[in-house]
């Protein structure tokens, strides 16, 4: 077939047949389409739409594109949580043990952080000596012994998004929600886990801006996981202020081991017990929301949940000695206080103006190719609602960076926004899909 017949078609708002997909998709992983051409076609895409059916064809062949991974050799339900990514968002560090203490299976891919999204893996690499970049047979096994494997992303798992990726990224057709959501969806039903619940993040520290947007993705992903035969559910989360007390990659790492060991509570931990008692009750390993967050809970006060962190992490080659002597992770030479300029309520924080202060510091990649400093980051000893005096601490700034001092505390100090009166809660999500 005719690829300028396919595009055509598109272009003027007809529906494409399997076939047609297929073409394309096979085309674009094996490198015999010209990007000029697929380009082309993913503009037509982002200006005409697809049908749900499109949608799901097109996360099908993507997903069948490259290797995928079977767990049906491990005994117990796998389940897989994804983020579409946010500021101070700790979620799968603290979630995944806990969710493995009671009875799940985590098998987990995950990703690097890009602009002042934080990734999991980069977390995970401020621990001396730790593999994660795992051959396929080893991420079975662990994930059947241990019940909780995380690792990097396959270079092999679902190749022909990785093409519509950069293409997209070059072309202005990012913002595309059968495009985002079979970019996302390719991968998690690659990586093969049996229930998959999605954090659907909105606000200023977020991909999707808007409820509204938010919505519409979260339940395309889920539609795409049910037809493809997933156990799936969605929660659109808040992303307006930074969901833990830690930016940086060590700082995170240590808040999330300070959560496991009861010694830490707030919107992270409340989130992820949320998000935890869904993926149980996916799972059938229990029959109320109320008793997964009881399981959960208890999980942290008898320490099995930071136990299954620190087999993951041996089985993993890593230095388990880091969770109980922090020192052992990357600290910064320099460090300096924010304070307030005036006495108030803090009625907002916004994380995206944090999040650019993260990557200023060094803590973040504004491309793939940069390195970042796992021991920057920023401590925040205010939160949404708290009251402030003049002069009081509301972050303390970590870099080895010189000459980004002002800029960086330009960013942290105008994320805080005073109010004379206490401001209501923020909720924590906005909708969940069961």
């Amino acid at each position: 077939m005719l690829f300028q017949d396919i595009i055509a078609k598109k272009r003027n708002g007809e529906i494409l047949s399997k076939k047609e997909i297929s073409h394309f998709v096979k085309g674009a992983a094996q490198g015999t389409i010209p990007d000029y051409q697929l380009s082309a076609l993913l503009m037509a895409i982002f200006l005409r739409g697809m049908t749900k059916e499109e949608t799901l064809t097109l996360t099908l062949e993507m997903a069948a594109s490259g290797e995928q991974c079977d767990l049906s050799a491990i005994s117990g339900v796998t389940v897989d949580k994804h983020s579409s990514g946010g500021v101070a968002d700790t979620v799968t560090l603290v979630l995944a043990p806990m969710l493995a203490a009671c009875g799940a299976v985590v098998a987990k891919m995950s990703g690097r952080g890009l602009g002042f999204s934080g990734g999991t893996i980069d977390k995970l690499e401020s621990i001396s000596g730790i593999q994660l970049d795992l051959p396929m047979e080893r991420f079975i096994r662990q994930s059947g012994e241990i019940g909780l494997c995380i690792t990097g992303q396959s270079a092999s798992l679902a190749p022909a998004d990785k093409v519509f990726y950069a293409l997209r990224d070059a072309t202005a057709t990012i913002e595309s929600i059968p495009l985002i959501a079979s970019s996302i969806m390719s991968k998690k039903l690659a990586a093969g886990a049996q229930c998959i619940l999605l954090d659907v993040k909105c606000g200023t520290g977020a991909f999707m801006k808007t409820k509204e947007r938010a919505l519409e993705l979260a339940q395309t992903m889920v539609e795409i996981g049910k037809g493809a035969g997933r156990r799936m559910e969605a929660v659109v989360t808040d992303m307006n202020a930074p969901l833990g007390q830690t930016i940086g990659n060590s700082l995170e790492l240590i808040e999330a081991i300070e959560t496991l060991k009861g010694k830490r509570r707030g919107r992270l931990l409340e989130l992820s017990l949320l998000l935890g008692s869904r993926l149980l009750l996916l799972a059938e390993l229990c029959r109320t929301e109320q008793e997964g967050k009881t399981l959960m809970e208890a999980s942290i006060a008898d320490g099995t949940a930071l136990g299954k962190l620190r087999a993951m992490i041996a089985a993993q080659d890593g230095d388990v000695r880091v969770l109980d002597d922090y020192a052992l992770l990357p600290h910064c030479r320099s460090s300096f206080e924010i304070t307030a300029d005036q006495s108030g309520y803090i009625g907002r924080i916004q994380a995206d103006q944090l999040g650019k202060a993260s990557l200023a510091l060094g803590a973040g990649r504004s491309v793939k190719t940069d390195t970042i400093d796992y021991g920057a980051g920023i401590i925040l000893h205010a939160g949404l609602g708290d009251f402030a005096n003049k002069g009081q601490a509301l972050a303390t700034i970590y870099t080895n960076r010189t000459g980004i001092e002002a800029e960086a505390a330009s960013l942290v100090k105008n994320a805080f926004h005073f109010e004379k009166i206490a401001p209501a809660e923020v909720p924590l999500y906005y909708y969940d899909s069961k």
